[in-house]
């Protein structure tokens, strides 16, 4: 099932896409006010009397204001990394929500930085609450899935040991366009990534190569935080990024970024100039 959260004329809405159509879920009765909270019911969707063409709405990211984002580097075995080590625990830092955008939208080129660089990602989204989560127990809390463009302003990222200025710029990243739900992706290590600029492949990776899987990255989290329906782990980026180029390579206005993942759609955004 793909989901999604969306804005029209009317007012911001979250429902499922069949085709080319959006069967809304939140103007039936007693309906969650958002998706997030429409995943901690535990409701089914069911099709609607009315339904909108996908087409005609704006995309919000899936979850559009997230409890927490988290972020996590260092996270792949590749050539890249062959020289080195795999690292006993991940870096990982956070994201706001009004960092990002869904699918369609423009990122926003922010204003102070000349290293803006892409970074394609799959998003896992949480489903279930938990805190402690075993590893054994932790797909269980897993809602879906999402491609995630942790786009990064490298300069403002590297201003100390600390992440949060370059990651953080208003409209800077996005996530979408859909969730793909958990029973749609019964084996998430056979997805594939790749991150394209203006047309040309710059990433490529499958998560059979994380060094930290998925449930155990939701076993390390939750060890400190509990997490919650809605909450987002962006799963780390393979090299081929732009700073890792030689010469580097960071996004003007005009761009476009797309990060693709086999089994959960397309992410499209243009890099917009500053405001």
């Amino acid at each position: 099932m793909r989901l999604v959260s969306y804005r029209t004329a009317q007012g911001d809405g979250y429902g499922w896409v069949e085709a080319d159509r959006i069967h809304p879920l939140h103007a039936t009765p007693g309906a969650a006010a958002t998706l997030a909270d429409w995943l901690a019911s535990g409701a089914t969707a069911q099709p609607a009397a009315q339904t909108l063409p996908f087409a005609s709405v704006e995309l919000l990211p899936p979850i559009p204001a997230p409890g927490k984002i988290f972020c996590v580097a260092t996270n792949f075995h590749e050539p890249a990394r062959a020289d080195q080590p795999a690292p006993d625990y991940p870096l990982v830092f956070t994201r706001f929500g009004d960092s990002l955008v869904g699918h369609g939208a423009e990122l926003r080129l922010p204003q102070d930085t000349e290293k803006f660089d892409y970074e394609g990602e799959v998003a896992v989204i949480i489903g279930r609450p938990g805190f402690r989560i075993p590893r054994e127990r932790a797909m269980s809390h897993v809602a879906g899935y999402a491609c995630f463009n942790d786009a990064s302003a490298r300069d403002w990222q590297r201003h100390s040991t600390q992440f949060t200025p370059g990651k953080n710029f208003w409209r800077s990243g996005s996530f979408g366009p859909w969730l793909v739900s958990a029973d749609d992706v019964p084996n998430p290590a056979a997805l594939r990534l790749e991150t394209r600029v203006n047309g040309v492949k710059k990433q490529a990776v499958s998560l059979a190569d994380f060094i930290f899987d998925i449930p155990w990255l939701i076993a390390y989290l939750s060890s400190f935080s509990p997490l919650a329906p809605g909450d987002v782990i962006a799963t780390g980026t393979p090299s081929g990024f732009g700073a890792t180029r030689r010469p580097p390579e960071f996004l003007r206005p005009g761009d476009t970024v797309e990060v693709e993942v086999s089994g959960l759609g397309l992410l499209r955004n243009r890099v917009s100039a500053p405001e």
